[in-house]
């Protein structure tokens, strides 16, 4: 069967990620043209891929301007408010689209996304990569076995490390909801994804709180300078200094994000008038640092997910308690756990978790694309999911922020109806 051929657009991580799929698995996936504005992720994308120059774009707007298509499926890897129009555009000209998470940080523009695809019949899926690594679906088999028998309630925390948080929500990219979107949508819409798809049941019930504590002038130490390249007292006690976590030789993440010249020299320099410089006291973030949901199912579940950035390692923890064993799980790049505690006998069950290959996310970058790859061959797998699918999860997000900012408890049903699903 013949590779797919695929257009790439955006060639930072997320990009990058995904176009090694390609590399890996050339029968599966050949990418034949990308969009990237950033010269030197140009060039780096290049250097990974055999592409003919006409095939190379300096934005999206100039690949859709071509007005037809020039592969089968485009992978949509830009920014998040540059989902909707960029996404609209390409199912227009008849494109199938894989779409990195959010769809959009805008309630109505996924439902119109969601109608686009409907009507022009091409496939519109999103990057909710843990469905498809090795350990989601290893609980879900758990969960979906009765082992655990009825389930009763779920504490689920999506665990940000320290400066994962300061580097992604304070100085970063989704630092403002104005430029980016709501924290629990950009950051937990995959959390939502993954318990509705283990759960297999709607939610009727949810309700929301969380604030900006931390990251606050309030709170910066005294003394403290606007930048971490200035001169400042504080420099030697505080766990956000950023000479400290970006000035490093070499590749990888978050060293990339504030240059991708690969030496100390560089980001050093590129500190001085950058975002990720900044002081984490004294940025212009307006999103959570930390927010719990409590949910119930029509079936009477409760269910918890608290999104916490404040952690000391970056992992997602999970409890789900049944009415014949309880479930504790970690998913984490130190290690995988899954352990069944049965409630009759006191036996613990140590589930393995077989990784697949070495993409991020625990093998669901690979995963995710392989999904796609699949649908548009005619073989969907398991966890293989719709944008209509995907919507539910960012209504739970979208209704979550509303509850956090009203103080109020959102009947789900109404919420859905008032919204047009």
């Amino acid at each position: 069967m013949a590779a797919i051929d695929a257009i790439i657009i955006g060639a930072g991580s997320r990009g990058l990620a995904y176009g090694r799929f390609a590399a890996e698995h050339p029968d599966d996936l050949k990418i034949v043209g990308f969009a990237e504005p950033d010269p030197i992720r140009r060039q780096r994308f290049l250097s990974e891929h055999d592409i003919a120059p006409e095939m190379v774009f300096a934005n999206w707007q100039s690949l859709l301007d071509r007005g037809r298509k020039l592969a089968s499926a485009v992978i949509n890897c830009t920014m998040d408010r540059m989902h909707f129009d960029s996404t609209m555009r390409l199912l227009g000209l008849g494109y199938d689209v894989l779409l990195e998470k959010p769809m959009t940080p805008v309630l109505n523009e996924n439902l119109r996304l969601v109608s686009k695809a409907e009507e022009t019949g091409r496939l519109l899926q999103i990057c909710h990569v843990l469905r498809y690594t090795p350990f989601w679906q290893a609980l879900r088999e758990v969960v979906q076995s009765g082992a655990l028998g009825r389930i009763i309630s779920v504490t689920h925390r999506e665990n940000l490390i320290y400066y994962h948080m300061a580097h992604s929500f304070v100085r970063g990219n989704w630092r403002s909801e104005a430029t980016s979107g709501p924290m629990i949508l950009s950051k937990c819409c995959h959390d939502f994804d993954i318990l509705l798809w283990i759960l297999q049941k709607p939610v009727a019930w949810l309700q929301s709180f969380g604030s900006l504590i931390h990251f606050r002038p309030e709170n910066a130490p005294e003394g403290a300078t606007e930048r971490c390249t200035d001169p400042c007292p504080a420099a030697d006690s505080c766990k956000y200094e950023a000479t400290s976590r970006y000035v490093r030789d070499g590749e990888g993440w978050p060293q990339n994000a504030v240059s991708y010249i690969p030496t100390s020299e560089a980001r050093l320099e590129q500190l001085k008038t950058d975002w990720y410089g900044r002081c984490v006291y004294q940025c212009d973030n307006d999103v959570v640092d930390h927010q719990t949901v409590n949910m119930e199912l029509e079936d009477g579940t409760t269910v918890t997910l608290v999104m916490n950035g404040q952690s000391d390692e970056e992992c997602r923890t999970m409890r789900w308690d049944g009415t014949e064993a309880t479930l504790y799980g970690k998913f984490s790049s130190r290690g995988h756990e899954i352990r069944i505690h049965r409630h009759l006998t006191g036996e613990v069950e140590a589930i393995p978790v077989v990784a697949r290959d070495g993409s991020g996310h625990g093998g669901g970058d690979f995963g995710i694309v392989r999904s796609f790859v699949n649908s548009l061959r005619g073989q969907p797998d398991d966890s293989a999911t719709t944008a209509r699918e995907s919507l539910e999860s960012h209504l739970l997000a979208f209704a979550a922020e509303e509850s956090r900012l009203r103080k109020t408890v959102i009947n789900m049903d109404q919420y859905r109806l008032r919204h047009g699903v």
